[in-house]
């Protein structure tokens, strides 16, 4: 079974929008399609007004090191240094053995310092990561996003391991990031709260279908509340209210209507 089917998506370069919906409405899977992760089974994607599945797969990889894909729990070894997995953000600008060598002896660590102190981590540079919380952990992966050198960021629930101060601070920090340098986020949330305050625009599924795509400015209560009306304990109290039953519609597979990043 397919977890989106008829979804229509245009992106810009340098927009800064969130995703929002339900658990298991196909907020991952829409953000591992656009990074080239998982390859639709119907339909077509662009990235740059280039479709990355009708290239040679070294032109794809090539393709991928452009895209930077934040999963909600960051592939972080436990015994590594904080320093080499922030560091990890700028591999695919390596080649194979300035790879291998930055896991031992890592450059560039005043980019890695920099990007923590923005995450206020600054003083975890050189700590083992099984040392972290799970916040802590959380926060370096966002700051392996901000050194990629990506004009794409998709950011999968950054903010699920954090309390209401950090979570704030770390959309900020990612939204800041992206626009100093003109990139393009694309971030998944469960905190619609968080999604108005800090984003221009939201998209939002449910059954792996698009409910609407707005202005934050436009998202009522009323939307979300129907949005979110068979699964009310994924919403905020103070947006729980008399909604009217919406009844969900099934998972179906495949993306059929063209979906662009530009």
């Amino acid at each position: 079974m397919l977890a989106i089917e008829g979804v229509s998506l245009s992106v810009e370069r340098g927009e800064v929008v969130a995703v929002i919906g339900p658990s298991g409405a196909g907020k991952t899977t829409l953000l591992q399609a656009m990074a080239c992760a998982l390859k639709p089974v119907a339909g077509e994607l662009f990235i740059d007004d280039v479709q990355p599945w009708a290239l040679p797969r070294r032109q794809v990889q090539r393709l991928r090191g452009r895209l930077f894909l934040a999963p909600q729990s960051p592939p972080l070894p436990p015994r590594q240094r904080v320093v080499t997995a922030v560091l990890a953000g700028r591999l695919a600008d390596m080649g194979l053995w300035a790879s291998l060598r930055s896991l031992f002896y890592p450059r560039d660590r005043a980019v890695a310092r920099d990007a923590l102190a923005r995450f206020d981590l600054a003083d975890k540079l050189f700590e083992r990561v099984d040392r972290l919380s799970g916040g802590e952990r959380q926060r370096v992966g966002l700051a392996r996003a901000l050194v990629a050198r990506a004009g794409l960021l998709l950011v999968d629930e950054p903010l699920s391991a954090l309390d209401p101060t950090r979570a704030r601070e770390a959309i900020a920090t990612l939204i800041g990031a992206a626009r100093e340098r003109g990139a393009t986020l694309i971030t998944t949330l469960h905190q619609v709260e968080a999604a108005r305050a800090g984003f221009e625009r939201i998209v939002a599924l449910r059954g792996g279908q698009i409910v609407f795509d707005a202005k934050a400015a436009d998202v009522s209560d009323e939307m979300l509340r129907e949005l979110y009306a068979d699964h009310p304990n994924e919403l905020s109290a103070d947006l729980l209210g008399a909604a009217a039953f919406v009844p969900s519609r099934p998972a179906e597979l495949g993306v059929d209507r063209p979906m662009t990043c530009r």
